[in-house]
C-alpha cells in the first residue's frame, strides 16, 4: 500500500510538472507570431510541393534553400499541413519537443537516481529560461535536444548492458539529431562515447569495435541527407543557402562547421553576422551585416557563464548547484563499498555533455546566439536532481560532509543575486527578485548550516524553501514569454524583454507595407518572381509570408550567396521573369556583396519607381530600413 501510493504521488507530481512546462510552452503562444520570419517563410515555400519540401526551400519558386539540414521543418511543414499554415502550428513542434524533453530528463535520471532526483532535474528544465524561449520559437532547437535525449537514452541502456543494438539505435538518434541542426548536435557524441567507453560489461576490445561500427552508421545518416542533395544536379533543385559552392558537405564543414568554432579558413566569409552576446531589440529588424560588439562581461572565459550578460540569465540559474551536485554525488559513489554501475555511467554521461557545453560557451569567440544555450539544459538540470539528494542524504548522516547541502544552495543563491544585481535599478522586477531569492534561498540555507536538524521532514521543509528561492528567478523569467514577444531571430526570455517592450514602438518594415504589395502584384504582368531583393534579411521573408509568391533572394539569408551572375539576371529580366526590384541604398550595409555587379546593373539601367507610388507617406520620416531601399522598375521596355 505504502509503495502504491509513492507511486500516486509520484506521478501527481509529474503531472503537475509537465502541466507546468505545458503552460510555459503553449500559452498565448500566439503573441509570437511567425517568429523566426526565415524559417516560416521556407515552411509556407515547403507546403507548396514534394521537391520544396524536400530540398528545404527558403521560397515558393525553389530558388535557394534555407541554410540548415531538414528534419526540423520537416516536423514543422507536417504541423503545418495538419492544422493549416499559422506561426501557432509552426511553433508547435518545438513547443511539443520541449514537454517531451522534460519527461525523457525525468526517465532518464529516475532509472539511476530514483524518482525524486528524476522529478528535481524535470523541474529545473521546465523553467530554465532559454529552454522555454526555444520551445516558443521556431528556430528547431528544441527538436534537437529530444533527439539528444533520446540518443543519451539509448545509450544509457547500451553501457548499462553492453547491448549493441542499443549503441547503434543511440547512434542514429544521435545522426538524426545532425539533420536538425548538423554539428550543433555532435556537442553530446563524447558523453555518449566516453560513457560506452568506460562501462564494464564488455572488454575494451568490443567497445572499440563497438564504437567504430557505430561511427560508421552515425556517419550515415549524418550525411545521408546531404549525399542525395549533392548529388541531385544544381539545376533540379535549389541553391544551398549559406554555401560557396552550392554544396551541404561545404555548408557542414564550413557555415555550419568550422565558422561556428572560429576556424573558418576559407570558409571563413561570414554570411550571419549577428553576433548576439548582447540582446537584439525586439520588434526592430536588422540587416545581415548589423555588427553587436561584446561587452565586456561577454569576453570568452571561465567566468562567462557566472556572471550578468545575456547568456548567464538564460542558463546559469542552476549551473552552480549542477557542478557542486556532480562533486558530491561522485563524492558519495566513491565511499560505497560497492559503487552502482549504473550511476557511475549515468554520472558520466550528464557531466561530460554539460562539460563539454560548458567549455563551448564559455571560450567560443565567434558568433553565439543565445538560443544554442538550450542543449546545455538538460545536462545541468540532470546533474541539479542527482546533486541535491546526494547533499540530503549526507546532511542526514551528519559529519562534515552534511555541509555541502547548505553550503551550495547559499553559493548558487549568491550567484542568482549577482546576476540580478547588475540590473538593480533597472527595473522594481529584479530588485524584489533579488529581495525575495535572498529571503527564501539564503535564509532557509543558513539555518541548515547554523542549527543540527535531525528530523527528516524539517530538513526537507528548508530544504525545499531554499531550493524554491533558487526556483523564483528562472521561473519568472520564463513566465515572462506568456505575456511578452520575443525577438523571433534570437529568442530569450526575462524581465529585460518587459523593459524593452516598453521602451519601444513599432517600427514599420517594407514586408508589411500593404502598398509596396498591391504595387508589384499589380504590375506583376504574369513575371514568375513577384520582385528581386539583396536578401532573405531584406524583407523577403516577410513578402513571402504575405504573399505567398516567389521571391527571388539575390544573395540568399544574408545577400553573400553566389547564387546567380548577371549573364543570367539579364536573361531571366529579359524574358519578363523578373520586373521589379528592391535595391538596398547603402552597399555598406552588406558589406562585401558577391552580387554587386547585379546591384550595380539595376540602378544604372532600371528606372526609380517614386516612393508615393509604392511606400506608405507614414513611413517617409521614420528614420529606419524602410528608407534604405529603393524600388527599381527593370522590365524591358524601361531599361536604359
Amino acid at each position: 500500500m505504502g509503495k502504491f501510493f509513492k507511486i500516486k504521488i509520484e506521478t501527481l507530481i509529474l503531472s503537475i510538472i509537465l502541466i507546468l512546462s505545458g503552460i510555459l510552452n503553449f500559452a498565448n503562444l500566439g503573441i509570437e507570431g511567425y517568429a523566426n520570419t526565415y524559417y516560416s517563410a521556407g515552411v509556407k515555400s515547403m507546403l507548396l510541393n514534394f521537391k520544396n519540401f524536400f530540398f528545404l526551400s527558403s521560397d515558393p519558386s525553389g530558388f535557394v534553400s534555407i541554410d540548415k539540414p531538414p528534419v526540423g521543418f520537416w516536423f514543422q511543414a507536417v504541423s503545418a499541413k495538419i492544422f493549416g499554415f499559422s506561426g501557432w502550428s509552426v511553433i508547435l513542434p518545438e513547443a511539443l519537443a520541449g514537454v517531451i524533453s522534460v519527461w525523457l530528463v525525468y526517465y532518464i535520471v529516475k532509472r539511476s537516481f530514483g524518482p525524486i532526483s528524476g522529478l528535481i532535474s524535470a523541474l529545473c528544465l521546465a523553467v530554465t529560461p532559454i529552454f522555454v524561449a526555444s520551445s516558443r520559437n521556431n528556430t528547431i532547437d528544441n527538436v534537437l535536444v529530444l533527439f539528444m535525449l533520446l540518443a543519451c537514452l539509448a545509450l544509457s541502456i547500451a553501457a548499462e548492458k553492453g547491448n549493441f543494438k542499443f549503441l547503434i539505435l543511440s547512434l542514429v538518434f544521435l545522426g538524426i539529431g545532425f539533420n536538425v541542426k548538423m554539428v550543433e548536435a555532435y556537442m553530446v557524441a563524447p558523453a555518449l562515447y566516453v560513457t560506452y567507453l568506460i562501462s564494464s560489461s564488455l572488454n575494451i576490445k568490443k567497445k572499440m569495435l563497438h564504437l567504430i561500427l557505430g561511427s560508421f552508421i552515425l556517419l550515415a545518416v549524418s550525411l545521408s541527407w546531404a549525399f542525395v542533395v549533392d548529388n541531385v544536379p544544381a539545376s533540379n533543385r535549389p541553391f544551398v543557402g549559406s554555401s560557396t559552392n552550392n554544396s551541404v558537405l561545404e555548408l557542414i564543414i564550413g557555415h555550419n562547421g568550422l565558422e561556428r568554432v572560429g576556424l573558418s579558413g576559407k570558409f571563413g566569409a561570414q554570411k550571419k553576422s549577428n553576433n548576439n552576446l548582447n540582446r537584439i531589440k525586439p520588434n526592430k529588424k536588422l540587416s545581415s551585416s548589423t555588427q553587436f560588439k561584446r561587452s565586456a562581461n561577454s569576453q570568452a572565459s571561465i567566468t562567462r557563464l557566472f556572471h550578468y550578460n545575456n547568456l548567464s540569465d538564460q542558463i546559469s540559474w542552476f549551473l552552480p548547484l549542477a557542478i557542486l551536485g556532480f562533486i558530491a554525488a561522485i563524492i558519495e559513489e566513491y565511499f560505497k563499498k560497492s559503487p552502482d554501475l549504473r550511476k557511475k555511467l549515468s554520472l558520466s554521461l550528464w557531466f561530460i555533455w554539460m562539460l563539454t557545453e560548458f567549455i563551448y560557451f564559455s571560450f567560443s569567440k565567434n558568433v553565439i546566439h543565445t538560443y544554442y544555450l538550450t542543449t546545455m539544459a538538460p545536462s545541468i538540470s540532470a546533474l541539479v536532481g542527482i546533486g541535491i539528494m546526494s547533499m540530503w542524504r549526507f546532511y542526514k548522516k551528519g559529519g562534515w560532509f552534511k555541509f555541502l547541502l547548505p553550503i551550495s544552495l547559499i553559493i548558487n543563491g549568491l550567484i542568482e543575486m549577482l546576476i540580478l544585481s547588475t540590473n538593480y535599478n533597472k527595473s522594481a522586477g529584479y530588485k524584489v527578485t533579488l529581495i525575495v531569492t535572498g529571503i527564501f534561498c539564503i535564509g532557509a540555507s543558513l539555518t541548515l548550516m547554523l542549527f543540527t536538524i535531525k528530523r527528516n521532514s524539517t530538513i526537507a521543509i528548508l530544504t525545499s524553501i531554499a531550493f524554491t528561492g533558487i526556483l523564483i528567478a528562472p521561473t519568472i523569467w520564463s513566465s515572462t514569454t506568456i505575456f511578452y514577444k520575443m525577438n523571433g531571430s534570437s529568442p530569450s526570455a526575462g524581465l529585460e524583454i518587459v523593459t524593452k517592450k516598453k521602451s519601444q514602438s513599432y517600427i514599420p518594415t517594407l514586408g508589411s507595407d500593404k502598398k509596396l504589395i498591391q504595387f508589384l502584384q499589380k504590375n506583376r504582368h504574369g513575371g514568375k518572381y513577384l520582385v528581386a531583393v539583396p536578401s532573405a534579411t531584406s524583407y523577403a521573408s516577410d513578402l513571402i509570408l504575405k504573399t505567398g509568391e516567389p521571391i527571388m533572394t539575390l544573395g540568399g539569408y544574408s545577400g553573400s550567396d553566389k547564387i546567380i551572375n548577371l549573364d543570367t539576371f539579364k536573361k531571366l529580366v529579359s524574358n519578363g521573369d523578373i520586373k521589379y526590384a528592391l535595391v538596398n541604398k547603402n552597399d555598406k550595409m552588406h558589406g562585401s556583396n558577391s552580387n554587386s555587379k547585379i546591384t550595380n546593373w539595376i540602378k544604372t539601367t532600371g528606372k526609380l519607381v517614386p516612393n508615393r507610388k509604392w511606400q506608405t507617406i507614414s513611413h517617409k520620416n521614420v528614420k529606419n530600413e524602410t528608407n534604405s531601399y529603393a524600388l527599381y522598375d527593370i522590365t524591358p521596355i524601361h531599361l536604359n
